[in-house]
């Protein structure tokens, strides 16, 4: 048996501590299993570029769990996509990325590939799965879902995104007393979210949850309103911008300050479109996603926000990664194990697919085929905890 660990996409709060529980599964179970991590994901897999695990981790699996990122590193690469891995150097003109990738799965004898990624990651994976397959070679592929955007069909939560919204809580813990270095002044804190706004809801909920601990003193105007959550824009929910501007008009009179949570994905296509419009030029990855860092959402809304309100100081902050680079929490971990544990039962099993909670299964924790594995999954609004949040967060008065 020989295993091989691929983490890849952008990083989340939960690969180091994925490739610990793996690795201390079939260190500890299987002995005699030989183990590699393909360096920088795709990347390495495409250019050779691996390190082995020694036995020597045996008893030092739990230090895993001490960092965020990804001990095997990671990179944005679509082996679809040939042209940008010619660009890029990964491969020669004239090959394909799917076969030489395969065929260097092939060379280094593996068995088993564990990928700890999104979407992309996972249905790239079964690719290669079926390809190798197709040409006569055995490769159980099982895949743990990342991703902080908790957006992945059918999978009810994925892993490292309660960390994420935790992170992005203590994050504006401290951004929010920046309210009080100026008179009427907007700040917005811009949270990743490309098509779901789950993240961004979690964290405000996560923030508003540690207001309940502090003590405010009303009687000198440090009142929770003023730390509030003032405004949540997601790319589930329409929004009256003019009408949310005369709510928030109202409250920046009075508290002197306005907190927006803005979902970085919020208002994607106008900001697009208006762009363009204007003349500019919108830059895409190797997946065709925008370029959000490049977009800069979040000044976008700060500029017609700013006119609306009337502000005096504006201030845009971004916990993205701040959030995803974080090690895991404790209720991430108990998730983590668990996935891992599933991951390696099934892979020693010969059945590949995704591991995760099944929403087409009551949340049971299965190994689900990769033809049901997909992104996009938008955040359901319709859930207590959030319109409860959104009713109390409207009647701040």
């Amino acid at each position: 048996m020989k295993v091989a660990f691929l983490t890849s996409g952008g990083i989340a709060p939960c690969l180091s501590s994925s490739i610990g529980r793996l690795s201390e599964n079939y260190l500890n179970n299987y002995p005699d299993a030989e183990i590699i991590g393909y360096l920088n994901g795709y990347k390495g897999l495409l250019m050779g570029n691996s390190i082995s695990f020694p036995k020597s981790l045996v008893n030092n699996t739990d230090k895993f769990h001490q960092f965020g990122g990804s001990p095997i590193g990671n990179s944005r690469v679509k082996l679809t996509n040939i042209e940008d891995c010619i660009d890029k150097g990964y491969i020669q003109k004239g090959e394909i990325p799917l076969e030489v990738a395969a065929a260097q799965l092939v060379r280094d004898g593996v068995t088993i590939l564990h990928t700890i990624g999104g979407d992309d990651t996972n249905t790239t994976a079964a690719d290669l799965s079926n390809y190798l397959k197709e040409n006569n070679y055995n490769l159980t592929v099982v895949g743990l879902p990342k991703t902080v955007d908790n957006d992945v069909f059918p999978i009810y939560q994925t892993l490292g995104a309660w960390t994420a919204a935790e992170q992005g809580a203590i994050f504006f813990e401290n951004i929010a007393n920046e309210n009080t270095t100026s008179d009427r002044q907007l700040i917005i804190h811009e949270v990743m979210g490309r098509h779901c706004g789950w993240l961004t809801a979690a964290t405000a909920l996560e923030y508003r949850n540690r207001l309940d601990n502090f003590n405010f003193i009303p009687e000198i105007g440090l009142r929770r309103e003023k730390w509030e959550v003032h405004s949540i824009f997601i790319p589930e929910k329409e929004i009256d911008f003019d009408s949310e501007c005369e709510r928030l008009n109202k409250i920046m009179d009075k508290y002197d300050c306005v907190n927006v949570f803005l979902s970085e994905g919020a208002g994607l296509e106008t900001i697009v479109k208006e762009t363009e419009k204007e003349g500019g030029k919108v830059l895409r990855d190797a997946f065709g996603h925008v370029r959000l860092d490049d977009l800069n959402p979040g000044q976008w809304f700060a500029k017609k926000l700013a006119e609306k309100l009337k502000a005096n100081k504006v201030l845009v902050q971004k916990s993205g990664y701040f959030g995803r680079s974080s090690k895991s929490n404790k209720k991430d971990l108990d998730l983590i194990f668990a996935v891992a544990d599933k991951a390696v039962e099934s892979a020693v099993n010969k059945i590949s697919g995704v591991v995760g909670w099944d929403e087409d299964d009551n949340n049971n924790l299965n190994c689900i085929d990769f033809n049901r594995i997909k992104g996009g999954k938008p955040f359901d609004i319709t859930q207590e905890w959030y319109t409860n949040m959104m009713n109390e967060i409207h009647d701040i008065k």
